[in-house]
């Protein structure tokens, strides 16, 4: 569990609901469940026809990853590249398969069953680099919607804004009705500007920071996978790793 991530968020709307207090207002003022939900409703849609079922889909699944953050393979995987090329030194290539079916990572198994193939380095290299390609247009695709949800919130939000005032207008005639319709409006704008700044756009960025990690880690062993074919001492291969590090 990733406490930062709670702690950001809790902190963030803690501030809010500090300064209504602070200013005299109270915070059941800010509970308006009709301006959230033009704003949450009005975003979403937009997201989704702008994305596409399949990245919408994506980028909500990637959510659970600003709470609970993939486990960090890198440090596991440095060791076992530096196994791996001293018993491709010592036992050569086909020795490597060995280890095919009992690594704990996909990338890193498709590296060591090029190897093992006897596919040309330039070749591996190639083959690595599109998948590392594909996955980071893949995963940037799904983020997109965090982005896009912080770009249309603030205007949904005026929007909300614009129909609180339409209904104020429509009950002129009724003072009763007319502080309902002025929350709303002034409300709706609140919920926009805040989930985009304080929700959307901070997922948005935590999201591309893991998916650069594990383009990182790939990248990594696209070059150790490269070097292992050459057959490069194991020095080679370690500098490698530490540049990564």
């Amino acid at each position: 569990m990733d406490w930062a991530s709670l702690a950001g968020i809790a902190l963030a709307l803690a501030g809010v609901a500090a300064g209504q207090v602070l200013d005299g207002g109270q915070i059941g003022s800010l509970l308006q469940p009709a301006a959230f939900l033009i704003v949450a409703v009005g975003t979403m849609g937009a997201v989704l026809l702008q994305s596409g079922m399949a990245s919408f889909v994506r980028g909500m699944r990637m959510l659970r990853w600003v709470f609970s953050p993939p486990v960090s393979k890198s440090n596991t995987l440095k060791q076992d590249a530096l196994l791996w090329s001293a018993t491709a030194r010592r036992e050569g290539l086909l020795s490597l398969e060995r280890f095919v079916d009992t690594v704990n990572d996909r990338y890193a198994e498709k590296g060591l069953r090029l190897i093992v193939d006897g596919i040309d380095p330039y070749k591996i290299r190639e083959i690595l680099d599109v998948d590392i390609s594909s996955y980071e247009r893949r995963e940037r695709q799904a983020i997109r919607i965090w982005e896009a949800a912080g770009g249309y919130a603030p205007t949904i939000g005026i929007l909300g804004a614009v129909l609180g005032l339409i209904h104020v207008m429509e009950n002129l005639g009724d003072p009763a009705r007319l502080g309902s319709g002025i929350a709303v409006a002034f409300v709706a704008t609140v919920y926009g500007v805040g989930l985009a700044n304080l929700i959307f756009l901070p997922v948005a960025n935590k999201l591309k920071n893991i998916v650069g990690d594990e383009v990182r880690r790939r990248e990594m062993l696209a070059d150790v996978f490269c070097s292992v074919a050459n057959g490069d001492n194991a020095r080679v291969v370690e500098e490698r790793i530490l540049a990564y590090s």
